[in-house]
């Protein structure tokens, strides 16, 4: 029961800190238009520089989901001891960029075939998993992968398709790492 109220305390402190509290590109409160995505694709900080360079992607932060300690940090994630996925929830215009779009693009920034790690990273932090936040997100997100599947692009799909989770924002000094290292 008690995690149960924790759970709900984090979901409404992340939409507070989404949509109301962070002013993204001018904006001062969530537009009516703003929808989010969490995706995770290995490390976190090359999934979150690729969706700041589309149109349409308004603010993009870093976190861990998925996992089962409350507030984890980088170190617990990375020592593989909370189960968490490093991710990526980005907020985007729906009337810019669809959700699809977003998925299109998430595909071309990780390795499909991998459920260990993407890349030259390996452990169950860098799992590759879609997270939805809603049946039209869900469905979309398993269409697309069946497209994928049905391209034989690769000679199998292992990304997972979950419902979303906690969400913990990553410590600042991972939030537009690359980004600010260019």
């Amino acid at each position: 029961m008690l995690k149960k109220k924790i759970h709900w305390v984090w979901k409404i402190l992340n939409f507070a800190f989404f949509c109301c509290l962070v002013p993204v590109h001018g904006q001062e409160a969530m537009d009516k238009n703003f929808e989010i995505a969490t995706f995770a694709g290995g490390c976190f900080w090359l999934v979150q520089h690729n969706f700041n360079q589309i149109d349409g992607v308004v603010s993009t932060k870093v976190g861990y989901t998925g996992g089962d300690k409350l507030d984890p940090c980088y170190e617990e994630v990375c020592c593989q001891k909370t189960g968490h996925f490093e991710a990526v929830q980005v907020v985007y215009h729906s009337q810019k960029i669809s959700y699809e779009e977003l998925l299109e693009a998430y595909w071309k920034m990780i390795d499909p075939t991998r459920d260990d790690g993407q890349f030259e990273d390996s452990g169950p932090q860098y799992r590759p998993a879609i997270f939805y936040h809603n049946l039209d997100q869900k469905e979309t997100a398993e269409r697309s992968k069946q497209a994928l599947i049905q391209s034989k692009q690769f000679p199998q799909v292992l990304v997972q398709i979950l419902p979303e989770a906690i969400f913990y924002v990553a410590e600042d000094y991972h939030q537009n790492y690359l980004d600010r290292c260019e």
